[in-house]
């Protein structure tokens, strides 16, 4: 059956939705969203082309979407139909049945329809199946639908619901539901309107540009292809998202450059997108503040501004903050002053308030609010903040005596005292106020209490590495501190069986335990895991049960993903983490030395070998690894044994000088021994003393390969 051709009329389509003030942190997501479900429901309909291709906009007040190649008329394509098995349609003479006339009934066909089916086999039986052609879908029809579905799928935070005065002959009020009020649509195909219907509005040509900047008012679409150069031009509006950004980072490079040699504006990727979601036309505008707030801690002025003032602080070539900030503007005034000096007065009492905290705080030592740790609630099965410091202090004491340094009297009360004071600041006015500033204000008011920078940086570094990526604690005092509060939380936790679920992890787990493998494995910590894991358990008394096994068969996932992502291969990371090595700063060296041993050409046969000496071992059961040699008889076994005899020492001294590529290549000499023990002996001989000194001799040998990692696992 043909397929009828149509005149397909191409042209680029432009959708665009005007509406009120969109939230800003989800703006980027809803125009990524409504461009990519209007282009997806369209070209499921068959009106695009394989090479059309959609453009997203999206500003403070719309949402838009411009795609190439759209047709008028979807061609029409051909189906085919499963009506019912053929004997239920054909009688024993072929004749259609009741119940087929009835089905081409409701398809638009007549009796004559079918001599036309066909008969093809549908599992065990035969059934029978009609063709026809469905008309393709015009662009009014199929953009309708496309407009619904992607209002329907937009990731609306919240939905608020508002009344719009109907456009029909009888007045009245409807109400709708959406993101916020919208007040046009604009659908143009080529310069032809569609007349789609989207939140009670009817598609034209025409929108708003900017709130008090537009040129003209309205602004009037001659062509889908004109929307972005006629919205800059008429309407003062820069409607890509991305150029907006790409527009407002140039400027801020630019006013930071004017302010002096080596200031540059502070990189933050979520406050640029914020900023850009706020604004249609940026102005990027210099102001300053008192010189006397710089006596705050420049961190509490940065979150202030940013957070709550969405400003651009500056810092010298420094690093240091300067007196003077950007603000990205929306409007552009001839005279900006009057712009700059309203931002300046709105920032002075933010910095204030900064610094009457900061003066206050500095009136009380944190060693005077630690009895007020007693009062804050930590969680109902685990206690108050008073009883984790005195858990994370007995942690850290544990820790701190399993290290070189133990013998050091200072170093032992630097790890205390930062750990009985890690949470004071969590009392203090400032981290109230900005509780992104936790541990940030304690190094500081540790400095100021005279306790030592060694302390205050291990009390400031003590929530590191707090996110993929963060730095480590900068001294070893933070180390300890950072991997007791750490522990602390991940014993408790699951020491109450309060574990992760799903994309569920309200404590952040996760992040607590790729923390730990990141301090043991980049801090290179002669510190064994499990024996970390057995000290901080005594701390919780009988609040928890003991959850030694599944904390650290967790960590183990959490490192052996990490791994993974570095570019080891499943294998290799299996190979070496079977054994479950406890010194995770040996971890690398023991991937590199696998990965080594597998370019090896006898690496496939011992990998073999070793996996059939495991199984072999496996079934026996308990096997002693001593040998007899008085009871060898092939001379296979005991040239295997000769050769282990002069290469194991060898790389078991390797092993023990951590060189584990020299190990595992020494072992791989091993291979034509192994070999020929295998073609030539019978293991599993009926005489129980062969068989268990045969058995002792692999049980050796099994010990000696798998020391480094399980090469059971590079097997094929």
């Amino acid at each position: 059956m043909s397929v009828g051709h149509k005149n397909m009329t191409t042209h680029n389509l432009l959708i665009e939705l005007f509406v009120e003030e969109l939230p800003p942190k989800a703006l980027q997501k809803l125009g990524d969203a409504f461009s990519s479900v209007l282009f997806e429901q369209l070209k499921a309909q068959g009106l695009t082309a394989a090479n059309s291709v959609v453009t997203a906009y999206a500003s403070p007040r719309r949402l838009a979407a411009h795609i190439t190649a759209v047709s008028a008329l979807a061609a029409d394509k051909p189906v085919q139909q499963k009506l019912m098995p053929v004997t239920v349609g054909l009688d024993a003479n072929g004749n259609a049945t009741p119940a087929l006339l009835k089905k081409l009934q409701a398809l638009g066909a007549g009796p004559e329809a079918v001599a036309q089916l066909k008969r093809a086999p549908d599992g065990k039986a035969e059934a029978l199946f009609y063709d026809s052609i469905v008309q393709g879908a015009s662009l009014a029809d199929g953009l309708q639908k496309a407009l619904s579905e992607a209002l329907a799928k937009l990731p609306i935070p919240k939905v608020m619901s508002y009344q719009l005065e109907t456009d029909c002959e009888l007045p009245g009020w409807s109400s709708v539901n959406f993101v916020r009020p919208a007040h046009s649509l604009v659908a143009l195909h080529g310069s032809t309107v569609v007349p789609v219907k989207a939140l009670g509005l009817t598609a034209g040509n025409r929108t708003q540009g900017h709130r008090f900047e537009a040129r003209v008012s309205p602004v009037v679409f001659a062509h889908a292809d004109d929307y972005a150069k006629t919205l800059a031009q008429d309407g003062a509006v820069i409607a890509s998202f991305t150029e907006r950004r790409t527009e407002i980072a140039r400027q801020l490079e630019a006013a930071a450059a004017k302010v002096g040699r080596g200031v540059k504006a502070i990189q933050d990727a979520a406050l640029l997108d914020e900023v850009t979601a706020l604004v249609e036309r940026p102005n990027v505008l210099v102001c300053a503040f008192e010189k006397q707030f710089l006596d705050v801690p420049q961190e509490c002025l940065i979150l202030t501004m940013k957070a709550n003032q969405k400003y651009f602080p500056l810092l010298d070539a420094a690093g240091k903050l300067t007196h003077q900030f950007l603000v990205v503007s929306n409007i552009t005034p001839d005279d900006a002053s009057a712009v700059i000096g309203g931002n300046e007065r709105v920032v002075r009492p933010r910095l204030a308030d900064a610094k009457f905290f900061f003066d206050q705080d500095r009136k009380k030592s944190l060693a005077s609010r630690v009895d007020g740790l007693a009062k804050v609630v930590y969680h109902n099965k685990l206690g108050t903040q008073g009883e984790r410091t005195d858990r994370v202090r007995a942690i850290a004491k544990g820790i701190a005596a399993l290290l070189p340094q133990a013998k050091d009297a200072a170093f032992v009360q630097a790890v205390d005292t930062a750990a009985q004071l890690a949470k004071t600041d969590l009392l203090t006015d400032m981290v109230g106020e900005f509780p992104e500033l936790q541990g940030i204000m304690g190094g500081y008011y540790a400095r100021h209490d005279g306790l030592g920078e060694e302390v205050a940086q291990a009390m400031e570094d003590h929530y590191k590495p707090r996110f993929a990526g963060d730095e480590l604690p900068r001294n070893t005092v933070g180390v300890v501190v950072a991997l007791a509060d750490k522990l602390e939380t991940l014993v408790g936790m699951f020491g109450i069986g309060n574990l992760p679920t799903g994309d569920k992890d309200p404590f952040a787990l996760r992040r607590h335990a790729l923390g730990v493998v990141r301090m043991l494995s980049e801090g290179n910590l002669d510190v064994a895991l499990d024996a970390l894991i057995a000290q901080a358990i005594p701390a919780f008394g009988d609040k928890i049960t003991d959850p030694a096994a599944a904390l650290s068969g967790f960590i183990y996932d959490r490192l052996s993903g990490g791994l993974r992502e570095q570019g080891y291969s499943a294998q290799e990371v299996e190979a070496v983490l079977a054994l479950r090595p406890q010194r995770l700063g040996d971890v690398a060296k023991r991937l590199e030395a696998v990965r080594a041993f597998a370019a090896l050409p006898e690496s496939p046969a011992l990998a073999a070998a070793n996996k059939r000496i495991g199984n072999v071992l496996k079934k026996a059961g308990e096997v002693d690894a001593h040998v007899n040699t008085a009871l060898f008889k092939e001379d296979a076994e005991q040239a295997l044994y000769a050769v282990m005899q002069k290469l194991l020492p060898e790389s078991e001294a390797q092993f023990n000088a951590g060189d584990y590529t020299a190990s595992l290549q020494t072992l791989a000499t091993l291979r034509s021994p192994v070999d020929a023990f295998f073609d030539d002996v019978m293991v599993n001989a009926e005489e129980m003393d062969l068989r268990l000194n045969r058995q002792g001799l692999l049980k050796s040998l099994h010990l000696a390969m798998n020391r480094v990692a399980d090469l059971s696992a590079l097997a094929s």
